[in-house]
């Protein structure tokens, strides 16, 4: 049975579920899978896996674009297995899609297909803005109970999803929710001379690099502007590199307030995924704090731990289990600042402890987070539905 992934962006469009759909129909189409990616034009095409066949087909996810899309899907052989990547934000319609949710359904229900959700986003709060968010909260449930009832198979990126979402499965509580966590997307570099290159780069004088990779919400920015002051001020042997998007802005934010830093304060600005992987290599330690802790969600740490990267985070209210008990990073509380520089400080001085936590970073990505690991998963239990 082939599978067909239904996605509300796809490469050459930049995006966390654009660059995991692509990794998941890659990773499938290598184990000899016949994929389909169904997603809207991105203007520009490309040339994807051998084996995965995409149809720019769903335009504005109208009604419209689903009935065309449903009539070139009933031109496959049925009963077919849809792979749908939910974010309600995704699908437009500011963010309140029902005709598309009510297209799986009957897709589900008239047409025998097997629908799979995958979950990276469930749904807004209440109470946490306007009414309007309220509002578009109260919808996003109604989506989420008619996609329960489509569904088979629910995956999640995080296991706190799962709670979240069973009790809107009412009677259909039994089915199957699994965990899918979400793998890098930045492929590794094996660039010594260029890691090198780099080191010497931000690190003149032979000082450690400590870095940070990810966005750069109003939530890092704030920590940032706290704890890379008190870290240099403290370590006159220590220069700081910002790597992503948002890192220059934050640089320069800082240096206006701290000019006494600029020489020992970097930044990289969007690069493609060989140059992040290699001044991701190039870096001693890296700095990932989190609002409500690391989790298999986040696509930088995840980044981070298949380069075997000695990585200090944060625990909170998202965190699984599997990083305290992996020991794979060091964690701190979110708002302890002088904790998270005590910690860095310490690892920056004992070279054998930041191999250590390396080393447990990588296995802990090999063992629960590899892209093989989500491949097997979705197979296995497909033959089973």
């Amino acid at each position: 049975m082939d599978w067909h992934l239904i996605t509300c962006e796809y490469p050459p469009e930049s995006g966390g579920v654009s660059d995991y759909t692509h990794s998941i129909a890659s990773g499938l189409a290598a184990k000899g899978e016949t994929v389909h990616v169904w997603c809207s034009s991105a203007g520009v095409e490309r040339v994807d896996s051998v084996g995965v066949t995409v149809h720019r087909e769903l335009g504005r996810i109208a009604p419209k674009d689903l009935r065309r899309v449903g009539r070139m899907l009933d031109q496959f052989p049925g009963p077919r297995r849809l792979l749908v990547q939910w974010v309600p934000h995704g699908y437009g319609y500011r963010s309140m899609n029902l005709p598309f949710c009510l297209w799986l359904w009957q897709r589900a229900k008239f047409r025998q297909d097997r629908v799979e959700i995958m979950v990276h986003e469930p749904f807004l709060a209440f109470g946490e803005g306007s009414t309007r968010q309220d509002l578009v909260a109260a919808v996003h449930r109604i989506m989420t109970i008619i996609l329960l009832n489509a569904a088979r198979r629910v995956w999640v990126s995080i296991p706190d999803w799962g709670k979240r979402l069973r009790p809107f499965a009412f009677e259909r509580r039994d089915r199957v929710f699994g965990w899918l966590p979400v793998p890098s997307t930045i492929p590794v570099v094996d660039d010594p001379a260029g890691v090198m290159e780099l080191r010497a780069r931000y690190a003149a004088h032979g000082e450690a690099l400590v870095g940070h990779f990810g966005a750069y919400d109003p939530y890092m920015t704030k920590l940032m502007m706290e704890v890379v002051p008190l870290l240099l001020t403290r370590n006159d042997q220590l220069s700081i590199l910002f790597v992503g998007k948002g890192g220059l802005e934050l640089r320069n934010l800082l240096i206006r307030r701290h000019p006494d830093l600029a020489q020992r304060v970097h930044a990289t600005g969007i690069q493609s995924s060989q140059d992040l992987s290699r001044h991701i290599s190039a870096c001693h330690l890296m700095l990932q704090p989190y609002q409500d802790g690391v989790s298999g969600r986040r696509t930088s740490t995840m980044a981070l731990l298949a380069h075997g990267a000695a990585v200090v985070s944060t625990i909170g209210k998202a965190t699984e289990s599997c990083w305290t008990e992996s020991g794979a990073v060091k964690l701190v509380k979110p708002a302890d600042i002088d904790a998270m520089v005590e910690v860095t400080r310490s690892l920056l001085d004992d070279a054998d402890a930041r191999c250590r936590l390396a080393a447990a970073a990588k296995a802990l990505y090999d063992e629960r987070f590899d892209v093989k690991r989500s491949i097997t998963a979705l197979c296995r239990m497909s033959d089973t539905l």
